[in-house]
Order: C-alpha cells, then sequence, then structure tokens
C-alpha cells in the first residue's frame, strides 16, 4: 500500500517586507538630500561673507536684504562687495561645480569606468582652442568676449569625438573603450595645436594662463553665467531623465538590450548632455578639473550606484565642493587670491591617486 507523503504547506511571503525596506531607503535618501541641500545653503552664505576682504558680516547680511546699514563708505563697500563679486561668483561656481559633477557621472555610468573624467570627450581641449583662437586672432581679452567661442569649441570637439567613437566601433553603438581611446586621441591633438600657438603668441599665452587654471574672478559674473545658463539647464534635465539608462548601461550592453533599450541613442543621449553640461562650465568658469571625477565616487557612499538618487546628489555636492574652493582660495594667501582651479588641483590629486590605489587593491 503506497503511503502518501503529507502536503507541505509553502513557506508564506512577507510581502509587506520588500515595500517597507524600499519605503526606508526612500525616507533615507530625502534625509540625505534635505541635509545636502542645508549644507549648500550654508556655503552659500559662507560664499557671501568670507573674502579677502574683511566685511563685517552685518553689513553684509544688510545689503543682501534690503537693510538700512547705513549710508557710509563701508556700506556703500560692503554693497559693492556683495553684488558685484561674491554674489556672481557664488552662483557661477555651484552652477560649474553642478554641471561637471553631473557630466562626471554619466561619463563614469556610459563608459563603465570609474576613473572616467568629462575631459575623455575632448570638450576641456575643444574649448581651450577655440579660447586661444578668439584671444589670438580675435582680440577678445575678457570672458564675456571668448564666451560663445568656448562653447562652441567644446561642442565642435564633442561631435568628433563621438563620430570617430562610432566609425572606430564598426557598428551603430560605439563601445565605451572605443570612445575613450577616440577622446584622448582628439584631446591630444587639439592641446598640441593649442600648444603651438601659445609658444608663437606670449600674449596670449598670459591671458589664456588665467582661463586654463579655472577661476571664478576677474569678471566672472553673472553676464558671463546668463548665456549660457538655458543650455546648462537643459543639459540638467536630460540627464535627469537619463537615469533610468544609465542603471541599464550598468549592467552591461547586451543585458541593457534584454531590456529594452537602444545602445546608440542612448549614448548620442548621453553625450549630448555631457557637451551642455561641460560646455557651459567651460565656457562661465574655465577649466575646472577633478570635480567630475571626485563627486561621484564620494556621492555613491551615500546613495548606492543608483542614478535615480546619484546626479542629483552630485549636482547639489559639486556646487558645494566648487563653493568652497573658491572660498579657500580667497582667504589662503589674502590678501591675493589662488583659483579655484589651483585649490582643487591640490586637493583632487591626492584624491586620484587614492581612489586608482584602492582599486587596484581591490582588483588584487
Amino acid at each position: 500500500m503506497a503511503v502518501i507523503p503529507p502536503r507541505r504547506t509553502p513557506p508564506t511571503v512577507d510581502k509587506a517586507a520588500p515595500v517597507s525596506v524600499l519605503s526606508s531607503s526612500w525616507r533615507a535618501q530625502v534625509r540625505w538630500l534635505g541635509a545636502t541641500v542645508a549644507a549648500l545653503a550654508l556655503v552659500g552664505v559662507l560664499g557671501l561673507l568670507v573674502g579677502s576682504r574683511g566685511i563685517p558680516p552685518l553689513d553684509l547680511l544688510a545689503s543682501l536684504f534690503g537693510l538700512d546699514a547705513g549710508t557710509g563708505t563701508a556700506s556703500i563697500e560692503a554693497r559693492a562687495i556683495l553684488f558685484d563679486l561674491r554674489l556672481p561668483r557664488t552662483i557661477v561656481g555651484m552652477a560649474a561645480g553642478a554641471a561637471l559633477a553631473v557630466a562626471g557621472a554619466l561619463m563614469q555610468g556610459h563608459t563603465r569606468n570609474p576613473l572616467a573624467d568629462p575631459g575623455l570627450l575632448g570638450v576641456g581641449a575643444g574649448a581651450a582652442l577655440a579660447v586661444v583662437l578668439a584671444i589670438s586672432m580675435l582680440g577678445l581679452t575678457t570672458p564675456s568676449g571668448y564666451l560663445w567661442f568656448a562653447f562652441a569649441g567644446a561642442g565642435i570637439a564633442a561631435v568628433i569625438v563621438t563620430a570617430f567613437g562610432l566609425l572606430g566601433a564598426g557598428r551603430r553603438d560605439s563601445s565605451p573603450a572605443t570612445l575613450v581611446l577616440a577622446g584622448a586621441a582628439v584631446t591630444a591633438f587639439l592641446s598640441a595645436i593649442t600648444g603651438i600657438i601659445l609658444l608663437l603668441d606670449t600674449a596670449t599665452l598670459d591671458l589664456y594662463r588665467f582661463w586654463s587654471v579655472g577661476s571664478l574672478a576677474g569678471g566672472r559674473d553673472l553676464a558671463v553665467l546668463l548665456p549660457v545658463l538655458p543650455f546648462l539647464l537643459v543639459g540638467l534635465i536630460v540627464a535627469f531623465a537619463h537615469a533610468s539608462t544609465l542603471d541599464a548601461l550598468a549592467l552591461g550592453d547586451d543585458m541593457a538590450r534584454a531590456m529594452g533599450r537602444r545602445l546608440a541613442p542612448a549614448r548620442l543621449t548621453g553625450l549630448f548632455a555631457v557637451t551642455l553640461l561641460v560646455g557651459s562650465a567651460v565656457a562661465a568658469s574655465g577649466s575646472i578639473g577633478f570635480v567630475g571625477l571626485i563627486v561621484p565616487h564620494l556621492v555613491r557612499r551615500i546613495t548606492g550606484p543608483g542614478h535615480r538618487w546619484l546626479l542629483p546628489q552630485c549636482a547639489i555636492i559639486g556646487a558645494i565642493l566648487v563653493v568652497v574652493a573658491d572660498v579657500i582660495g580667497r582667504v589662503i594667501v589674502s590678501p591675493s587670491e589662488l583659483p579655484v582651479g589651483v585649490v582643487l588641483g591640490v586637493v583632487g590629486a591626492p584624491v586620484f591617486l587614492i581612489l586608482v590605489m584602492r582599486m587596484r587593491g581591490a582588483r588584487s
């Protein structure tokens, strides 16, 4: 006589658990977002109050909110410093930092290379060559004068790199490695041309050096930012809308295709956003390095790899980093100033080496 085994009751699944986990994770992300926004506001106030010239904080705050702080020379000077110098450069620094950090996250997501930087697209080299040509051939000597040349040079360089990347891959969707190699080659070529021009024209070299180190002083006011602000905002919107595609690309090309993603349009969209962001940033503030490389690594420690939260946090922390570096540059050699690009270079180079060593240790 056959023995019928007892029917096993399937284990019960707590359907509420995943929802609870997701809800907790969402709340944590919102808390982090609120904390970084508060930090950005604090840094913005710091950028208004701190500088090489000692102005009482009450005078600056009174000028900012339109209160009667007196009509003496000190109050007039405080208003001039606030509205003509510190407020514009703080806003430009926030915009440039946000754009470069988001562009760095896009580049690392598309190339699946944690050491990728917006400079890999040749955008900075293209902008530099255009600025040198504008100074040398047209005599433009102010940031507002060569603004559009920098933006156009960045766009043309990105188009050239993308075209070579597509041709070199031999198919419609260029591989990340091919794109990086094309960017390195175009960057080297454009940098060589820039170097030749600078060797032959020392007057251009003097003006170009100030732009190349990245600075928020010397005419970096809202008149420089406002013309490129629409392009910067479009770049941010495209980047944020691109977050789910970046998550799919992080799983590999085959998995992204299986999820219904078209690789060629996805990469072209990402490169379009990077071009708008980096072109706007370098046109407004000069060549500022390490922001796009460092910030995404810092942000992943609090958001994880998902780009839905990563990209907005990169924008906020990138803005914080640039303004803090600018404030440090104002006071560290007071009454003179260090350009923000120099401060970030001093801090960024050791951080970059640490990242490389950690990656090497993880692979070992």
